[in-house]
């Protein structure tokens, strides 16, 4: 880190395209002599109540996804405001850009502008510095390079609910490096199509890039992952491990559970003893969002069942905020934080939730969006703080796949000194 002072020059914002095929907010912060930095606001679909607002224009064009609302708000008084300040002062200018907003759920000038302005300034920092994005964030502390968490399976929101449990996913705690556990869970994406292919199924590509497949209940997926793990020839449990998101605010309904494979509906104590039952009959390592994000006895009761051999990850539930995290640790209601920067709005809201997460022993998980881009932070980000942890969807769809090859690459400039997470941050709390 520098002790200069490097003062914003220009502040653009231009309107892009995400993963989806939506509009999005760009925005590039120039510094005197030509540094920049950029980023890309990225969008959700199963989001939690308490995320901050992704600005929209509404109306019919586009659906009333277009954001020149958004892009507008950055040029026109975001711009002029934060011109002049200091990049290297990202606590100072983020809380300049949330009082800029002046609402808790910054509706008025759109969390995604929030977002992408944050995070540009962040990566013009860093390009200040002469420094790669995750050696700035690091300082003097040594790299961790994270776990990843890969999805095989796309079903929730994120596959127009052909399958309850949004995501089905393969972790290697058994992995030496980051590039191993590509490979391995690589196996399992590949092994995964060939045995569906085999059985007839029909297959898509769901949102983050997994399959979007067809099975007949949300317990046939499982047993489909467990095997094309063994398939590969890999030890489950301790090579590859199975992990679910069920986004089970997603079909939560007047109280009630309602799990349209089974056309059955269950209160909270019945989903509770449902995934304690997949817990003891399957490798499963982690299970996020497991209740609604307002059925805290439930993932209280959830987490005293299993939280001392799994990872229990808020996501709607803690919507990346430090309060939340807070409450959580209180409530013993999960044992995980996943972060996601567009949930609150800024960089420092981010980094204050994982903090929060770290004091109080909880895991940590970085992770993209289902609309995504291009854009690579969020592999600095858990990199440079160290979260141990990292999910941004598939194999097969490049805006994933960038962010998994950045992560090769810091893994190769770090040689042979690098230590990789493992299995080691899974480890129940």
């Amino acid at each position: 880190m520098t002790n200069s002072v490097r003062p914003i020059e220009r502040v653009l914002a231009r309107r892009v395209w995400d993963s989806r095929g939506h509009p999005t907010v760009e925005a590039e912060i120039q510094l005197h002599g030509g540094v920049l930095g950029r980023a890309i606001a990225p969008a959700g679909a199963s989001t939690g109540s308490g995320e901050v607002v992704d600005l929209r224009d509404g109306g019919r064009r586009l659906g009333g996804l277009d954001v020149t609302h958004a892009v507008r708000n950055v040029t026109d008084i975001i711009s002029p405001a934060i011109r002049g300040c200091d990049v290297f002062d990202q606590k100072g200018l983020d809380q300049l850009l949330v009082d800029l907003d002046g609402t808790d759920d910054r509706h008025r000038l759109g969390g995604n502008a929030l977002i992408a302005v944050s995070m540009a300034a962040l990566n013009a920092a860093a390009a200040a510095a002469g420094q790669p994005l995750w050696r700035y964030l690091l300082g003097d502390s040594q790299a961790l390079i994270p776990l990843p968490e890969i999805q095989i399976f796309g079903g929730g929101s994120h596959a127009k609910k052909r399958v309850d449990v949004q995501d089905f996913m393969v972790v290697a705690p058994g992995a030496s490096s980051f590039a191993e556990a590509l490979d391995w869970t690589a196996e399992v994406y590949l092994a995964a199509g060939q045995r569906m292919e085999a059985a007839g199924r029909l297959r898509g590509v769901a949102d983050e890039g997994g399959y979007w497949p067809v099975f007949k209940t949300n317990e046939e997926a499982l047993e489909f992952l467990l095997w094309s793990i063994e398939d590969t020839g890999h030890s489950p449990g301790s090579d590859l491990a199975i992990s679910l998101d069920i986004a089970a605010s997603e079909f939560y309904e007047a109280g009630h559970y309602c799990l349209g494979l089974e056309g059955q509906e269950i209160d909270s104590d019945g989903l509770v003893e449902l995934l304690v039952g997949w817990v003891d009959r399957f490798p499963i390592v982690s299970v996020e969002d497991p209740l609604a994000e307002n059925d805290t006895i439930g993932m209280q009761r959830f987490t005293a069942a299993v939280g001392d051999r799994v990872q229990v990850v808020g996501d709607d539930y803690l919507v990346t905020r430090a309060d939340h995290v807070i409450q959580a640790v209180h409530d013993g209601a999960c044992n995980a934080l996943l972060v996601k920067p567009n949930q609150v709005g800024t960089i420092s809201e981010s980094h204050q939730a994982l903090e929060a997460a770290r004091e109080a022993g909880f895991g940590t998980i970085i992770s993209a969006r289902s609309g995504e881009t291009e854009d690579v932070t969020i592999a600095h980000l858990a990199v440079g703080w160290r979260a141990g942890q990292l999910k941004v969807g598939s194999f097969s769809r490049s805006e994933r796949m960038a962010k998994w090859n950045e992560i090769l690459r810091i893994e190769e400039c770090l040689g042979d000194g690098t230590r990789f997470a493992g299995g080691s941050v899974l480890v129940a709390r």
